[in-house]
């Protein structure tokens, strides 16, 4: 049975887009018949053990604290990395090093994998230089913006073989001068055995919030800048002017949600919007299932043209109508008018009339929600997506591992 390392940035028990797609790829490999670890830097900032089992999987830590001025504080941190990664290796033996964004894992992993002669994968799920613009925390074309990008590509050019989330992330690298021959594409999926069968409506959770009987607009996810929340609150009173019994529910929480409930505060329609703050992630389906309409207005920017979101695939899985604004990642996702709705970014008015479109079209909606069910069943599922990573491990290994992997699915 071959053996994978994934080398992640932070893991389960912590909650988080990464740390679901990591869960999903790590169950699906196991249940393909992989044996499967993880191994996380010292920014996963939860307390445990050394060595944990958190929903039967088993993740090593990264013992210690990285001080310095930056840039030396970080190279420190991909060194200290570096060491665990190379400690277990001496005890687990691991067949392929797969090791995923940020680039400072990449850069401990590549260490590691040159020392001992193990194949790298590094896969890219955003490029964290964008990432850091787009929640606030950074500076295009900065130093340390420059400086995070060539780490990337310096990981990128030594690592065997790349896989990315989507073809935006693909094509950028592409461009830098990267070889396409080495880089591939995992697209974002769902596990299905949490998300394929819808939950019904919870009435009295509809009552306690006061959804009242008309359709219910949702959007669930973090509330950063990017996402455009603000242009789904102003759509809103347009939105009332044609469907006065609509309801806004907001879910979630991030750096933006005191702006956005005083805007909301602010709005003549702040007697239909409601904010209900962060929720279990086992209890995000009670919520899916309060909502007729799923609503992603995300802003054009570079983070949201190259990266593919996860939500809205959830939301698919979950029979619920999207409706999305037109950038490259909502695009790779879904087909206007087949599987989804698109209107243009940065334009509350083309918001609310995609909303009001969708809403005045009730005849069409089974058919929407069951095209978008299956197109999510077919392409971005874990279950079958897992094999194209099975792909990538028996090339590496070579002939005389190939008895190790089980056939892909």
């Amino acid at each position: 049975m071959a053996r994978i390392l994934h080398v992640l940035d932070h893991s389960l028990p912590l909650h988080s887009g990464y740390t679901f797609r990591t869960r999903a790829i790590m169950k699906a490999q196991q249940a393909a018949g992989l044996d499967v670890r993880g191994i996380t830097g010292l920014r996963h900032r939860a307390e445990g053990p050394a060595c944990e089992e958190v929903d039967g999987l088993i993740f090593h830590r990264t013992p210690g604290e990285a001080s310095g001025p930056a840039g030396v504080r970080e190279w420190r941190e991909i060194g200290m990395l570096a060491d665990a990664i190379d400690a277990l290796c001496e005890t687990w033996r691991p067949d392929i090093l797969h090791a995923h964004s940020p680039a400072l894992d990449g850069l401990a992993a590549l260490r590691v994998a040159r020392k001992r002669g193990i194949p790298l994968v590094y896969e890219i799920r955003a490029f964290w230089e964008d990432a850091a613009v787009g929640n606030g925390t950074g500076r295009e074309g900065s130093v340390k913006y420059r400086m995070t990008r060539a780490l990337e590509n310096r990981v990128v050019a030594g690592a065997d073989c790349v896989m990315t989330i989507c073809h935006g992330l693909r094509d950028d690298l592409i461009a830098r001068g990267h070889n396409p021959g080495r880089i591939g594409i995992m697209p974002n999926g769902v596990d299905l055995g949490l998300f394929g069968t819808p939950a019904p409506r919870d009435a009295a959770l509809a009552a306690e919030l006061g959804l009242g009987e008309g359709p219910v607009i949702g959007f669930i996810g973090s509330f950063y800048d990017y996402e455009g929340i603000d242009d789904l609150i102003a759509a809103m009173p347009m939105v009332l002017a044609e469907h006065p019994d609509a309801r806004l529910l907001l879910v979630g929480g991030g750096p933006k949600a005191e702006a956005l409930e005083r805007q909301a505060e602010a709005s003549p329609a702040r007697a239909a919007i409601r904010f209900v703050g962060r929720v279990p992630h086992d209890q995000v389906e009670r919520y899916y299932a309060l909502a007729d309409i799923m609503a992603y207005p995300r802003k054009a920017s570079r983070l949201t043209e190259l990266v593919t979101p996860l939500k809205p695939l959830e939301a698919m899985a979950q029979g619920k109508l999207v409706a999305a604004s037109d950038v490259g990642g909502h695009r790779e996702l879904m087909t206007h008018g087949e599987t989804g709705t698109l209107f243009a970014p940065d334009d509350p008015q083309a918001c609310a009339e995609a909303l009001c479109s969708l809403l005045a079209r009730r005849d069409e909606w089974d058919a929407l929600r069951q095209r978008a069910q299956t197109h999510v069943r077919l392409n971005h599922d874990w279950a079958r997506n897992v094999g194209r990573y099975q792909d990538v491990y028996q090339v590496l290994l070579g002939d005389g591992a190939m008895a190790r992997l089980p056939a892909a699915a």
